[in-house]
């Protein structure tokens, strides 16, 4: 039986680990544009692209409790729930997966998250993607469970979010961006509405991302102006 919580005072330990401490000390700057499109109140279910293992953290600082006052409940792998990492996720409102073969318990706690209300973080690409050249694929789970809720009377509100960093392998003094879209909804059953869903959320993924690496790698200035400046400099 797949089961999850928020432990009532590990969950205040971690954000004053994680957002108090790791990430000041690692990142020079974390931009985050985008959060009043986060929905308050009911269920929601946020769709981030997958470019490092920070993202965990990056998530719970743009979208958890202290900006939102809703906690981010994660699906994660299942290597990723194993040993004593996997007791402290499981009690900070995590649950697995198996991406392989997802079980019918995953999906139904995922549901039941969804049905009570809570904030729910499944990363569509199921893996991380480290270069921005490298195609997005995203898996069918998140349209799958979306449509689920829906078909239970649950209108589940999907946000695009995008990450990028200010380089593929996060440095220390580095900078970060979080970057929310507009609330997406699958509205109808089937494979083919499932499908052309996954479309549209890879389309609004890249839109998202590329405004989060615009945060953290400006866009070069275009030749002719560069030549200009040049130009305009020399004696």
């Amino acid at each position: 039986m797949t089961s999850s919580r928020i432990s009532p005072w590990l969950a205040p330990l971690a954000r004053l680990v994680t957002q108090d401490i790791t990430l000041p000390l690692w990142f020079r700057a974390i931009s985050v544009e985008g959060i009043e499109r986060v929905p308050r109140r009911g269920p929601v279910l946020l769709a981030p692209t997958h470019r490092a293992r920070w993202d965990g953290l990056l998530l719970p600082h743009a979208a958890g409790r202290r900006a939102t006052g809703r906690d981010c409940r994660f699906m994660v792998t299942i290597d990723e729930m194993e040993g004593l990492q996997g007791w402290f996720l499981r009690r900070l409102g995590c649950f697995p997966v198996n991406q392989l073969r997802p079980s019918l318990g995953s999906l139904r706690h995922a549901v039941e998250l969804l049905e009570a209300g809570e904030q729910l973080v499944v990363f569509p690409e199921g893996r991380i993607r480290r270069h921005a050249d490298e195609p997005m694929l995203l898996q069918p789970g998140l349209a799958r469970i979306a449509a689920l809720a829906g078909s239970r009377g649950v209108p589940v509100q999907v946000v695009p979010v995008g990450i990028a960093y200010g380089h593929p392998w996060p440095r220390p003094c580095g900078r970060a961006a979080v970057c929310f879209g507009e609330p997406m909804r699958i509205d109808t059953a089937g494979r083919e509405a499932a499908a052309l869903f996954t479309e549209q959320l890879a389309l609004a993924l890249l839109q998202q991302e590329r405004r989060a690496e615009l945060r953290v790698r400006p866009a070069p200035a275009p030749a002719a102006l560069v030549a200009r400046e040049a130009g305009e400099q020399s004696p």
